[in-house]
């Protein structure tokens, strides 16, 4: 892991973020299926079809690692971990919530849950980048 005063070569970091935001829109919209997108929802039987949606992710991951550095494809694994339980908070909040499409507060989960990927993101391309 590369400390906080490490150089990131700027040009590689932003292929990097442009590699993850690929993968994020392939994973959760192209690739996503109803039964991913219902499944992880229901109340008893969501591992399946949850770890379906973040293995798409792993894999993306995992593509993107071992182009750019092939010794860091552990880091697909860190990314389906956090997306999985990323995505289960999502819905263990909105399933105690049950905020209906229109209050804003479903769309500030919505918000929080990208936001979290997106971080995770910037994390996984600092370090492939500095290594």
């Amino acid at each position: 892991m590369p400390s906080v005063d490490t150089l990131v070569p700027v040009g590689a970091f932003a292929l990097l973020v442009l590699a993850f935001a690929v993968k994020h829109l392939v994973a959760d919209f192209f690739f996503q299926t109803n039964w991913m997108a219902q499944g992880k929802q229901h109340p008893s039987v969501w591992l399946a079809p949850l770890c379906a949606h973040t293995g798409l992710h792993g894999l993306g991951t995992l593509m993107i690692a071992l182009t750019v550095q092939p010794a860091l494809w552990w880091l697909a694994l860190v990314d389906f971990a956090i997306h999985t339980g990323v995505d289960r908070g999502k819905v263990l909040v909105g399933q105690r919530t049950r905020l209906p499409i229109t209050d804003a507060r479903f769309w500030w989960l919505i918000g929080i849950d990208q936001f979290l990927h997106q971080v995770t993101h910037l994390g996984l391309a600092v370090v492939l980048a500095a290594a």
